[in-house]
């Protein structure tokens, strides 16, 4: 057996272990979040995770050591989603600004439809995190939306965008597609994920070009 032969498996091996610990993480994430959405933060304990997880607590223990790092991992699995899934799209996109601002938001809004019970979750019980993982959360919201920072200030250098403050717009793109998942309960009455993706794309797109298309009329109400 060569050494890059043993190099690869070890890889392989590596690959293998790191993709159970995630899936096991999702998993007790997963049960949390649907305790946390049932009866609050407070109510739950690290009992009531494992046997809704199906696992015993001292699993739960090698992975998160309280009910904190329980709620803080809940948030920042949706950001980290952020910050993988929103470069990764637009690393298939293309040069055209405007389509890689489409393209930015869309991510945003797969992610949020993934997560919406930990969307929902966040903005119910962030209160609760210590001054150590608000200040986590804070600097992961930074860094998820700085892609979309980069994308608009690209496209008012090329001048398709309105110099507005790019740090403006990412936030107003990011509290639109969560959104989708505080007011799920109305919007999808009438809209499907698609839908609120390409009508909210539409507004978005008219207030940030420079000269916008003339956009037919739809006859929605």
């Amino acid at each position: 057996m060569t050494e890059t032969t043993a190099d690869v498996r070890q890889a392989n091996r590596e690959a293998r272990v790191d993709a159970r610990i995630r899936r096991r993480r999702r998993q007790i994430l997963a049960a949390a979040t649907t305790l946390m959405q049932q009866s609050g933060f407070h109510a739950m304990s690290m009992q009531s995770v494992a046997d809704e997880a199906k696992v015993s607590v001292g699993l739960i223990y090698q992975y998160f050591g309280n009910k904190e790092d329980l709620l803080r991992g809940v948030v920042v699995d949706i950001l980290e989603d952020f910050r993988d899934e929103i470069p990764k799209a637009l690393a298939e996109a293309g040069e055209d600004p405007a389509e890689r601002l489409r393209t930015a938001f869309r991510a945003c809004c797969l992610v949020v439809d993934a997560k919406r019970a930990a969307v929902n979750l966040t903005y119910r019980e962030s209160k609760t995190l210590t001054l150590e993982g608000l200040s986590q959360i804070m600097a992961l919201e930074f860094e998820t939306a700085e892609p979309i920072r980069e994308v608009y200030r690209a496209g008012v250098a090329a001048g398709v965008f309105q110099d507005v403050d790019a740090r403006l717009i990412a936030h107003n793109m990011l509290l639109t597609a969560h959104g989708w998942a505080l007011k799920h309960w109305h919007l999808s009455r009438w809209l499907t994920l698609d839908e609120f993706i390409d009508q909210e794309l539409a507004l978005l797109m008219a207030s940030v070009r420079v000269n916008p298309p003339a956009a037919a009329s739809s006859g929605r109400r």
